[in-house]
């Protein structure tokens, strides 16, 4: 298809929530914000997060503050929640409810979001759209619900950008109602993927008055695994060690590999694929997660790393011990298992796929400010990130630094009315969408699409071939040139939200807000 119409028109929801955001597109020559403070000097040194069990009907006490980490050789000014990054893993079971009292002693006002969690439009932490931001000094109580197995994190849904990446985000994990709905494995290791961009023994520096990087979103020059650059881990001779993995960068896609191991993806964002599969690699997006179980055949050492295009990078050592694992799941990880329900629904796919979707979007960008030969030059410097439709680094990095959302307007655009989405939708409903990631765009990229907790959705298809191994998801990787068509299963009522998970880009206008019905 070709290039949309594009209208001028930006949604309520879109104007309201950048406006409350902080953004400030006009250079009013008003005097310019205080920077953000970046001095570790007398804060409380970060410490290892916490495990958190709360059980149902439990409340969980989480304070954003900043922190002292250390990181390599160097301390850098951090926030935390209680005190840690990535803060408390939570772990409860499927079914059961919790709530969560949120103290704000951060550097600016801010929200929690629930990342993935299909739970009341109420604790979604949208600021402005289902609550007021949480002032710094302030509180406020989210109450959450966990109906779906599986791995979700939060973090906060104001200047994500500067807050995700001074290390505001952590981990949920639902333990499912059925003891028997996951193959059996030693033991679990939820792991968040990250990276941190930092200068002169410093985190590189943010505008408070705007996001900056906003072309590619911010690519670290530090890999964060579990919060700690490349963690030393064991296991034993034999071991299934299940990986829960969930990428919290701003915008860097990961590609993980244990060269040695065996791989085998048994799950995604929500629960589990429809069929286990042995992989050599697993790609995460940004929020994305993946569920990999790893068998550690032999004593000795293996790196979890991450392939590009341009290099490998190494995330994490395990070191194997000669001490043997139990053989009965070393031996139980040959089988190949699957979900049933995932099957049932494989069933119906046939005419869902043959039908025209029932909702159309293009992501695109549009150039205010031209870039002259960084732009043109885009594609011919660096093909080898394009080939796959991926960028796996920053080829532009002077560009990108001083590209903000006054330069660079990320947008989706609903090509039938030039417009922003308007989508109404009421609970029950299944939609078919889909998502056009414009080449013909001002700056062609690859998008990771989140839809907020109003449900969740299959994969059906990619560039018209069907999606062979189906999971529900929250977020789906559009590459560059890529059209994907999702089946959107519409559960909760409530304004929500749909938006690019690079921080930057969302931060730039690449939102929209959508109303279902009860």
């Amino acid at each position: 298809m070709g290039r949309p119409v594009l209208g001028n028109r930006r949604g309520v929801v879109h104007r309201r929530f950048m406006e409350h955001s902080g953004h400030h597109h006009e250079h009013t020559g008003a005097p310019a914000a205080p920077p953000f403070p970046a001095d570790p000097a007398g804060l409380p040194e970060a410490t290892a997060p916490a495990t958190l069990e709360p059980g149902d009907g439990g409340t969980v006490a989480l304070t954003v503050a900043p922190v002292a980490k250390r990181i390599g050789g160097t301390t850098v000014r951090m926030l935390a929640y209680n005190g840690s990054v990535p803060g408390p893993a939570l772990v409860v079971r499927q079914g059961t409810e919790l709530t969560v009292d949120v103290t704000n002693r951060g550097d600016l006002d801010t929200t929690v979001h629930w990342h993935g969690l299909r739970l009341d439009n109420s604790s979604d932490g949208v600021p402005h759209d289902t609550q007021a931001p949480i002032a710094v000094g302030g509180e406020h109580t989210y109450r959450l619900r966990f109906p779906d197995p599986g791995l979700y994190w939060y973090h906060p849904h104001l200047r994500e950008d500067y807050t995700q990446e001074l290390g505001l985000y952590g981990t949920i994990l639902v333990l499912p109602a059925d003891d028997d709905y996951w193959p059996r494995a030693h033991r679990d290791v939820v792991m968040t993927l990250d990276d941190l961009l930092i200068e002169d023994g410093r985190i590189a520096p943010f505008s408070p008055a705007e996001t900056t990087h906003a072309a590619m979103g911010r690519f670290g020059n530090v890999f964060l695994t579990g919060g700690d650059p490349a963690p030393e881990l064991t296991a034993d001779a034999g071991e299934v060690v299940r990986f829960w993995l969930v990428d919290t960068a701003n915008t860097r896609v990961f590609n993980v590999r244990i060269p040695g191991a065996r791989l085998k993806r048994v799950g995604g964002d929500s629960g589990r694929v429809e069929h286990d599969e042995f992989v050599d690699e697993v790609l995460i997006a940004p929020s994305e997660r993946a569920v990999v179980d790893v068998l550690f055949p032999a004593p000795g050492e293996y790196a979890l790393e991450h392939h590009t295009p341009a290099g490998t990078h190494r995330l994490a050592t395990v070191t194997v011990a000669v001490t043997p694992a139990a053989p009965a799941l070393t031996e139980a990880f040959e089988t190949l298992g699957g979900a049933p329900d995932l099957a049932a629904e494989r069933a119906g796919l046939d005419a869902w796929l043959a039908a025209a979707p029932d909702e159309v979007i293009s992501l695109v960008a549009e150039m205010t400010m031209d870039h002259g030969d960084h732009h043109h030059g885009h594609h011919e410097h660096h093909g080898h990130a394009t080939a796959d439709g991926i960028e796996w680094e920053d080829e532009m990095a002077e560009m990108n630094r001083v590209s903000t959302p006054a330069t660079i307007r990320w947008r989706f655009v609903d090509p039938a009315t030039g417009d922003e989405p308007d989508w109404r939708f009421s609970v029950g409903q299944r939609v078919k969408i889909r998502l056009v990631n414009e080449l013909e765009s001002d700056h062609p990229m690859h998008h990771p699409f989140h839809l907020h907790g109003a449900g969740r959705f299959l994969v059906l298809a990619r560039d018209g071939a069907a999606e062979p191994n189906l999971v529900w998801k929250d977020t789906v990787l559009i590459r560059t040139g890529e059209t994907v068509d999702i089946l959107f299963d519409v559960t909760n009522p409530g304004r929500w939200m749909a938006h690019c998970h690079i921080a930057e880009h969302l931060e730039s206008g690449m939102m929209f807000g959508f109303t279902v019905t009860a």
